[in-house]
């Protein structure tokens, strides 16, 4: 099972300083992301079936996509990088 910070290390483009730990990490990555983006980061991270995912958010697949990319976008924005450095 992959963690949380292995999932975000993989979709941040420049990582500068090492992640928080991974209880913390997710306290921080809590506080910075909506409920949907936070349930699908711990979806990939879990290797979660996504279209149980999308159904449960009820998402259309476009839908999915734009959170997907709005997510990943997020993740590489200083503030939130900044929140989830140690």
């Amino acid at each position: 099972m992959a963690t949380l910070t292995q999932e975000v290390t993989k979709h941040i483009n420049k990582l500068v300083y090492p992640l928080k730990e991974e209880a913390q990490l997710k306290e921080a990555l809590k506080v910075k992301l909506t409920k949907k983006e936070f349930k699908l980061l711990n979806a990939w991270a879990n290797k979660d079936d996504i279209e149980a995912l999308r159904e449960k958010l009820n998402l259309d697949a476009q839908r999915y996509e734009e959170l997907s990319s709005k997510l990943i976008k997020k993740l590489n924005q200083e503030r939130i990088k900044q929140a989830m450095y140690q």
